[in-house]
């Protein structure tokens, strides 16, 4: 109780450094749409990396695309941190007067990123203008000029080609970089009978505090993005109602009686399983990509293991893909009229599961293993493309050529429709319907035409659970070994 009470009181004293604390509860939102401004996303990016307490801090250009006043605010808050006694090291161009004099020592690189200044800057930059100037040929800075621009355009390119002179080489020379050189050494020289850091683990926290954490985050994004979810809901229940009308008691199966009315409610599984999972499939895709930005810079700081992330989202989805299905088996299933019986029902709504997260991680795994969402939809596109075809509805296995039957047994839709297709209607042997002029028990035509066994019902049940297993684990291999954002 005391450490979470500690904990709690450093993460009110880091939004208080950094003045955030009277926006604590804002939403941060999408850069450009809502949420946060740009000022305050730079600051909130400071106090996360704070809150880990580090003693050192880098910042790549706090103040880029900021105006004066944003600056100003950013750079308060830069000076409050630096205040705490951590050492803040910043790159940034063409800072103004203010700015550049808020810093205690300048580290100045010339083109190819050779050093020709690193030493203190002084009141009024005094200690800068004095050791350019002392370089014969450099004119001097004129009255309430900046700075910093002052010197840039003396240690250009093309002063130095004028004055003839190397500065990477006058610094290298200079009395400064001894004194650095020496303190460096000093430095750097382990202390006689100490031993190197070392850590039993990679991060601070186990496996399971890892996991934990980022599912709750996920529970707070999803609770805090409304819109992802009630897409796909209005969609299901728009589906529902709309297959349901269309195919009104054509599951009954007093209501089949040929090949024409097998295929329409044969169709109408077909059409269920594939256009709900494509949904939910692109859903997923703009939310994924949206985080991942956010993932990769929290992986890089190790704040925790790609698993723990990778686990929580696919864990995320599974609450609201059952939901999904939930609506469906309550609206749609008893419009179109199938089977009320136990083992019916679940081996629906079991098979409506597995596609559905088999679609979402899809989306999932495309945009993890793509530069950008554009090109996470035209694969994605590919792959919807490939379900159609090989699925066994629109082109049956004995049909499909021989080069082309392994894609057909590693497609998901193969295997919901073999569940669907033999769980619904395969145990009908006395059932017998008129097909293509001969007469035939249902299961027997399903055997003959489309290949759908009932005895390998459960093969078919443990490959597609599978599936969902298999993309989920190669979602966290690819949030863990690959970064687009180098």
């Amino acid at each position: 109780m005391f450490l979470l009470e500690g904990k709690r009181e450093f993460v009110n004293e880091v939004l208080e450094t950094i003045e955030l604390d009277e926006i604590r509860d804002s939403l941060v939102g999408i850069s450009g749409v809502n949420g946060l401004s740009t000022e305050q996303r730079k600051r909130l990016t400071i106090a996360v990396e704070l809150v880990s307490n580090p003693s050192i801090i880098f910042m790549d250009e706090p103040t880029s695309g900021l105006d004066a006043r944003a600056t100003a605010i950013v750079m308060r808050a830069v000076k409050n941190v630096a205040d705490t006694g951590r050492t803040v090291v910043c790159t940034i161009h063409q800072p103004s007067i203010d700015i550049f004099e808020a810093f205690d020592e300048l580290m100045l690189m010339k083109r190819g990123g050779e050093l020709i200044y690193a030493g203190p800057v002084g009141h009024h930059s005094c200690e800068v203008i004095k050791y350019f100037q002392a370089i014969p040929g450099v004119p001097r800075i004129k009255e309430k000029y900046n700075p910093s621009t002052w010197m840039l355009e003396v240690t250009s390119t093309s002063m130095e080609v004028q004055l003839g002179a190397d500065f990477a080489q006058m610094y290298r020379e200079s009395s400064m970089w001894k004194d650095k050189d020496m303190v460096v050494k000093r430095l750097s020289t382990p202390v006689p009978g100490t031993t190197d850091l070392h850590f039993a683990t990679q991060f601070p926290q186990k496996f399971r505090e890892q996991f934990k954490a980022c599912l709750w985050k996920q529970c707070l994004s999803y609770w805090r993005t409304p819109s992802y979810n009630l897409v796909r809901f209005v969609f299901i229940t728009f589906s529902c109602f709309f297959f349901g009308a269309l195919f009104w008691q054509q599951g009954n199966i007093n209501h089949i009686n040929d090949q024409q009315s097998l295929f329409t409610i044969l169709g109408c599984m077909y059409g269920i399983a594939l256009f709900t999972g494509i949904n939910s499939c692109q859903s997923v895709m703009p939310f994924i990509s949206i985080e991942r930005s956010v993932v990769y810079r929290e992986r890089f700081a190790g704040m925790y293991s790609p698993w723990a992330y990778s686990f929580a989202r696919v864990a995320m989805e599974i609450p609201y893909v059952l939901m999904q299905v939930v609506l469906f088996m309550l609206i749609a299933y008893p419009m179109i009229g199938y089977a009320w019986t136990a083992a019916k029902f679940f081996w629906f709504m079991y098979t409506m599961v597995c596609t559905l997260l088999c679609f979402v991680y899809m989306g999932m795994v495309v945009v993890s293993f793509t530069p950008n969402i554009q090109v996470a939809f035209v694969l994605s596109s590919m792959f919807y493309t490939l379900q159609n075809l090989m699925s066994g509805f629109i082109m049956p296995a004995p049909q499909i050529p021989r080069w082309w039957i392994w894609f057909y047994y590693v497609s998901p839709m193969l295997w919901a429709l073999r569940v669907l297709f033999t769980t619904q209607f395969g145990d009908y042997d006395d059932m017998m319907i008129d097909v293509f002029g001969e007469t035939k028990s249902v299961p027997a035509f399903m055997k003959d035409y489309f290949g759908f066994r009932r005895d390998l019902l459960p093969l078919a049940a443990v490959v597609l659970a599978a599936f969902p297993i298999l993309l989920a684990v190669l979602f966290g291999y690819n949030i863990s070994k690959l970064n687009f954002q180098r």
